[in-house]
């Protein structure tokens, strides 16, 4: 039999032929250049392919006899049907290879997979005693499509409700707690419990916090770090603009650098001839008490216009250390250092305190990234550092007094012109280490909303900071129960931890693909781990909830 040649292909040939010509060179070299893996892969395969090769090869032999042409040469259309058989018999042997699959059409390989999920262990996921160290245990995934926006409804509130109460009924979270569920798109309240109750919030200030900063500031503003010459002198000034992330490592890792700005300003002082100058350093941004009420302690440092790495004496960057009990003396003296391996030798070996003259000569500056990436930190990392630089620069921007107080009632302020629920609010610091904040989880749920709102885009680094269960931040060592195990990955929320106090408030999208936000404050448990446990209990029943 002989298949016909269509009339369009011999319109065609004569422009084809040139193209062949012109790629088969590059097809060889190609062909050289995958040879060895394709050999790799052969070896591989090659005991199953010749089993399927066996099966194939007497039909591929009868179609090719069939259709070859009685001229010898094979046309195009033939050429077509010799390869479609070949590629389908390609096809074939490679998905056999791939095998072995069960009856289901499920490949073995991924119904193992799926059966480990049900077994605790991995670097990630499996922390707790008795884990098996053989197999990790993945992360949940989310729905498999997640629903529109304003697709199916909330859940409801009778069954929501008998969750929430049974869980919130922990004795591990002590006599008092105050609860609040809302829907994100629609800011409707979908539970409560005692939600206009004021509480010790601990770190769940820092959302607060987060909020009035990005409102009073802008999500791109950003904090400078300068030298300066005092004019008529041969002064130069290091002035602390309030930058909490500014850092003296030889690794910045894209925040502002100590090192930077010693490299620009020993350049513009060596153009100026000017080797050997007196230096000082200007931190009086910022007024009143340096150090929080709570004293000395290793979560946070004096707060200061001036700092580099936080105060930290070793090389942690987030949680607990021993810090410098005089940040801005540190930094302009570290500063000095840098100076002089640049080949600039101050003329004093002491650095001392200044205010820089209004009228002073720039020679170098360095800037921290935008604002909402410090937020982001801030809350991924619940940094106290930062919080209560981040309150001082609110109340800088509201023409309030750059302190403690000042910073709180500027929050305050903040959050007023947005009118949110701030009933029952009581705040003394950007942290929540100080004992007297009050916050509702009205207030809170009411702040995420808020912040998820498309009418404030500039609030969104409130929640792509909030650390993710078992993965990030203050989150990244917990949900490693299995009953906590559905809110991996799903659960973003701001950790809060004092003695007696433990808090958590964030997002969670549940299984319809709604973004639900949610607060939970209890104080007076007497087990903080339990107190944890359920409060991590608690989030991931939202996460296993649906809208129908």
């Amino acid at each position: 039999m002989v298949v016909p040649e269509l009339r369009a292909w011999r319109a065609a040939r004569r422009r084809l032929a040139p193209v062949a010509r012109a790629v088969r060179p590059r097809l060889a070299h190609a062909s050289r250049a995958v040879r060895p893996r394709v050999r790799r892969i052969a070896q591989t395969v090659g005991p199953r392919t010749a089993r399927l090769t066996g099966v194939v090869k007497p039909h591929a032999a009868r179609l090719a006899q069939l259709a070859r042409p009685r001229a010898g040469r094979l046309t195009t259309p033939q050429l077509a049907a010799v390869a479609a058989v070949l590629g389908l018999a390609l096809a074939v042997g490679t998905a056999t290879a791939a095998g072995p699959w069960d009856s289901s059409g499920q490949r073995t390989a991924e119904r193992d997979r799926a059966a480990a999920w049900d077994r605790e262990g991995g670097a990630d996921h499996g922390r707790g005693a008795g884990a098996a160290a053989q197999s990790p245990a993945p992360a949940p995934s989310a729905a498999p499509v997640l629903s529109g926006v304003g697709a199916g409804r909330a859940p409801g509130a009778r069954p929501l409700a008998a969750a929430l109460d049974k869980l919130l009924a922990d004795s591990s979270l002590g006599p008092r707690r105050s609860a609040a569920v809302v829907d994100v798109e629609t800011g409707g309240r979908l539970y409560g419990k005692d939600a206009d109750e004021a509480l010790t919030p601990a770190s769940t200030t820092k959302i607060a916090t987060a909020v009035a900063a990005l409102s009073a500031l802008g999500p791109d503003h950003r904090f400078t770090t300068r030298t300066v010459l005092d004019p008529g002198t041969r002064t130069v000034v290091l002035v602390g603009g309030g930058d909490p992330t500014l850092t003296a490592r030889a690794r910045a890792d894209g925040w502002a650098s100590l090192r930077t700005l010693a490299d620009s300003t020993a350049a513009a002082l060596k153009k100026r001839g000017l080797t050997t100058p007196a230096l000082a350093y200007d931190a009086s941004l910022f007024t009143g008490e340096a150090l929080h009420p709570i004293g000395v302690n290793p979560n946070l440092a004096p707060v200061t216009a001036l700092t580099a790495d936080e105060g930290r004496r070793d090389d942690t960057t987030s949680g607990p250390a021993d810090r410098s009990t005089d940040p801005a003396g540190d930094a302009a003296r570290t500063f000095a250092a840098l100076l002089r391996a640049r080949g600039i030798k101050p003329s004093r070996t002491d650095v001392p305190a200044a205010k820089s003259a209004p009228r002073a000569e720039t020679l170098a500056r360095v800037q921290s990234p935008p604002l909402s990436a410090v937020v982001e930190r801030m809350l991924t990392n619940s940094d106290n550092d930062i919080a209560e630089t981040l309150a001082r620069q609110t109340a800088l921007a509201d023409g309030r007094p750059a302190s403690f107080a000042g910073g709180a009632a500027a929050i305050a302020d903040r959050l007023g012109k947005e009118r949110l629920p701030l009933a029952g609010s009581r705040f003394h610091d950007g942290s929540g280490l100080n004992r007297d904040d009050r916050l509702t989880a009205d207030l809170l749920t009411s702040l995420l909303a808020t912040a998820g709102s498309p009418a404030h885009p500039e609030l969104r680094a409130v929640l792509t900071g909030l650390p993710v269960a078992g993965f990030t931040g203050t989150l990244s060592d917990r949900y490693t129960d299995p009953a906590e195990r559905s809110g991996i990955g799903l659960v973003r929320a701001k950790t809060g931890t004092l003695t007696g106090v433990n808090t958590l408030a964030g997002t969670v999208v549940d299984t319809d693909g709604r973004l639900l936000a949610f607060a939970f404050l209890t104080d007076g448990s007497m087990d903080a781990t339990a107190a944890r446990t359920a409060l991590d209990r608690t989030a991931a029943a939202l996460a296993g909830c649906g809208c129908r």
